[in-house]
């Protein structure tokens, strides 16, 4: 038997599931309730009410990015020290919320962060006053972050952990110090997992809809409630059209911005055999 028969399944699978639905999204996008070829469902996002959104879901998109990034490296570096010896359990302890339901993770936010919830019970406690945070960007931004930094830490983890250790200590042999190292050597060579975190971050955190939904309480919308609104609170016959087009422009933004990223990668594999 070829081998390319073992990846039949697979294909028919992609075909069925992955390339039959995104023809279907292409075919609304570009056509009216009757079926006729049109940019209609392009020119009406073009309103400030749409470009609002996006605008806000890039930015929120971005910044959940930045901070799992930022708490994400340093904690998969850590995990991935040689001279730590528990790194297999805290790898769980960071899985054991992913095996959690989405909305139950999102849900127990909601009970922290609302106006009679653990932070405002403690703050009342201590002769503070109560704070507003459902309904603010903050708490849908933290909502994402809590929920999207495992998609950081675990490619970052897994590149760092497979990361031949001589090259750095070549690196330290020929007098490069601590800092170096790590902008020379270490981060370069880790770049296909920053890669491969940023774009499971991104992605997601770009088109959610449930973390607005419940932490942001309806005071603003983001791309992913304006596409479920299209298909779920609008009839099908008249939704669907715009809700592709909106769904397929961020479909291509989301592509240009993993293009673009992928070029670092590309650079950081370059450096491999760099002089320090």
């Amino acid at each position: 038997m070829k081998r390319s028969s073992y990846a039949a399944p697979y294909g028919i699978w992609m075909v069925m599931f992955t390339i039959v639905p995104l023809l279907f999204v292409v075919y609304f996008a570009f056509t009216s309730k009757t079926g006729a070829f049109t940019f209609d469902n392009f020119e009406k996002f073009m309103k400030p009410m749409y470009l609002e959104a996006l605008f806000l879901s890039l930015k929120l998109a971005f910044f959940c990015t930045v901070i799992c990034f930022l708490i994400g490296y340093p904690a998969a570096k850590f995990l991935a020290s040689k001279d730590f010896s528990k790194n297999k359990s805290f790898v769980i302890l960071i899985l054991i919320p992913m095996w959690m339901n989405f909305l139950l993770r999102t849900y127990a936010w909601v009970g922290i962060l609302e106006d009679t919830g653990i932070v405002n019970t403690v703050l009342e406690f201590m002769g503070l006053p109560r704070i507003q945070m459902i309904g603010t960007e903050g708490a849908v931004l933290l909502g994402m972050v809590y929920n999207f930094l495992p998609f950081m830490i675990l490619p970052i983890y897994t590149v760092l952990k497979k990361m031949d250790t001589r090259v750095i200590e070549a690196a330290e042999d020929l007098g490069a110090n601590p800092i170096r190292v790590f902008w020379r050597v270490t981060l370069p060579l880790s770049m296909p997992g920053v890669v491969s975190g940023i774009t499971m971050v991104f992605m997601p955190a770009a088109t959610t809809f449930a973390i607005s939904r419940l932490l942001g309480n309806g005071m603003f919308w983001l791309m992913g409630d304006l596409i479920d609104y299209q298909f779920r609170e609008i009839s099908m016959s008249s939704g669907q059209n715009f809700g592709s087009a909106m769904s397929l422009i961020m479909m291509v933004l989301i592509i240009v911005s993993v293009g673009f990223l992928r070029r670092f990668e590309d650079k950081g594999q370059k450096k491999e055999g760099t002089k320090w």
